[in-house]
């Protein structure tokens, strides 16, 4: 992982953190989810162009109706996976502006 480091598998001083319970919990689960509604974003123009009408399962109303749901959803999953690298960032950032607002 060159570029991209993931919160479950990230740099060794993060897993060093998560260790040490210096990671605050609600800081993560915010991150976290963060990144999965936007990898939900960014997946959400690919499964539009996917057309399913041929499959045996395929097509309708139904599926158009969940379609957005299924797509969050796997965006929640990868975030929960270990994810692009989103959560780590959005979480080292708010921590740093926690600790900045904390000075005033």
């Amino acid at each position: 992982m060159s570029g991209i480091t993931a919160m479950n598998s990230g740099p060794s001083h993060y897993r060093d953190l998560k260790e040490q319970k210096k990671i605050d919990p609600k800081i993560e689960k915010t991150a976290r989810d963060f990144e999965a509604v936007t990898l939900g974003e960014m997946l959400k123009p690919m499964f539009d162009t996917v057309d399913t009408s041929s499959g045996p399962f395929g097509g309708g109303s139904a599926e158009k109706q969940f379609r957005s749901l299924q797509v969050m959803e796997l965006g929640k999953q990868i975030a929960n996976s270990g994810g692009v690298g989103i959560a780590h960032r959005v979480y080292q950032k708010m921590v740093e502006m926690q600790k900045g607002g904390s000075r005033r």
